[in-house]
């Protein structure tokens, strides 16, 4: 691949993946092509969610609510989940099928207790940056390639913040797959087309 190339793959950790405390369908399908992908990449980073015990995103730390309902926090809307990824858990480790050696970077987001992050390159208030862009600029990387869990959320909000962040990003759909939580998938894809995003459909 292009040396200003990077291959950016989301969060494909046990807690997504089916047995996992908030499995995306069929989420462990995609890893042979992470893989095989991965395998054409010089640069790879990996990201990894990666929360505190009780973060404010679990359902459990609001008295009355269940996972999948909304509330509004400081940052504004927030969906609630079951406790997933929890900092040391299994749940959080990366799938063991995921074989990626020589990725460069692993980046871990959400681990501030009261702010939630899909995005690899800002939390959920759309201010705090994770230093992503900032790495990827020193290094010269202009172009991203993304891949991982789930489509709708950590690969659409990571997507969608590269392009306004000025990269050239593409999705590997094939190397993707989605919650659809109340039609979220219909929504990401448009919100990633509207971006300038663009896709690779095999």
């Amino acid at each position: 691949m292009k040396r200003n190339s990077v291959l950016l793959v989301i969060d494909v950790q046990n807690d997504f993946c089916p047995g996992g405390a908030l499995a995306v369908p069929e989420g462990d399908v995609i890893i042979p092509a992470v893989n095989r992908l991965a395998a054409q990449f010089s640069h790879v980073i990996l990201t990894q969610d990666w929360h505190p015990p009780g973060h404010l995103s679990f359902a459990r730390a609001h008295q009355g609510k269940e996972p999948f309902e909304t509330v509004e926090l400081s940052y504004g809307a927030q969906t609630l989940w079951p406790d997933h990824c929890v900092q040391g858990s299994p749940g959080a480790a990366f799938h063991p099928r995921l074989d990626v050696p020589h990725a460069q970077l692993i980046l871990r987001k959400g681990f501030r207790s009261a702010i939630d992050s899909y995005s690899a390159f800002r939390e959920n208030d759309r201010l705090t940056p994770t230093g992503l862009a900032g790495y990827l600029k020193e290094r010269g990387f202009e172009r991203l390639v993304l891949c991982g869990l789930a489509t709708d959320f950590c690969v659409a909000f990571s997507a969608i913040d590269g392009r306004q962040m000025g990269f050239d990003v593409t999705v590997e759909t094939a190397a993707c797959r989605g919650i659809d939580l109340d039609g979220s998938m219909g929504r990401a894809m448009r919100s990633m087309s509207e971006a300038g995003v663009t896709f690779v459909v095999e």
